[in-house]
């Protein structure tokens, strides 16, 4: 007869999340999950796999934590504005109770670019594609932009994106918004 698992998955797996968000994937360890979850390892080996399978989990998480940022920004009908307002938001995340600074997603884009982990990889890619999709859209709306000039600035703007949550690791509010700021001076 099998056992009834003794937790929750999905507190689990947040607090497994914040470790990966911390830590990157590399630098945490079976042992660092164990402890961090509150789960021993024949726990995490039965429900996800291993720890590539709790990184995926991990991943999926995020992505349901910053849904609400996604959708609002999606919805928005402001163009160059919603995609500065989605960069205040982006920050603004790393103030809610229990986030880590940063972003999970760019710091995995970041760790497993040169990986040949193909599954964390298309997860990035996808994420990544809808980001730049969605600021194709709001930069279609001014009409008097070509589609090159659409293209260049998306990329600019998708890399800019990839700074802040850098850059929210380590800088302070201020330096962010100015960041914010002078990054759409030019848009």
């Amino acid at each position: 007869m099998a056992r009834k698992k003794q937790y929750i998955e999905e507190e689990v797996i947040a607090k497994a999340m914040n470790l990966f968000w911390r830590n990157g994937y590399e630098n945490t360890s079976m042992q660092m999950l164990e402890k961090e979850m509150g789960i021993n390892k024949f726990s995490i080996y039965s429900s996800f796999g291993n720890k590539h399978g709790v990184f995926i989990a991990s991943l999926n998480a995020y992505k349901v934590k910053i849904n609400s940022i996604f959708d609002k920004f999606k919805s928005a009908k402001n163009g160059v504005a919603d995609i500065k307002q989605f960069f205040y938001d982006s920050v603004a995340i790393n103030d809610e109770p229990g986030s880590q600074k940063g972003c999970l997603v760019t710091s995995t884009y970041n760790e497993f670019a040169v990986k040949e982990d193909e599954m964390v990889k298309a997860e990035m890619n996808s994420f990544m594609d809808n980001l730049k999709e969605i600021i194709i859209e709001k930069l279609k709306m001014d009409g008097s932009k070509d589609e090159d000039t659409v293209l260049k600035q998306a990329n600019f703007l998708l890399l800019a994106k990839h700074g802040l949550a850098a850059a929210s690791r380590v800088n302070t509010r201020k330096e962010m918004e100015d960041y914010i700021e002078m990054t759409f001076e030019s848009i």
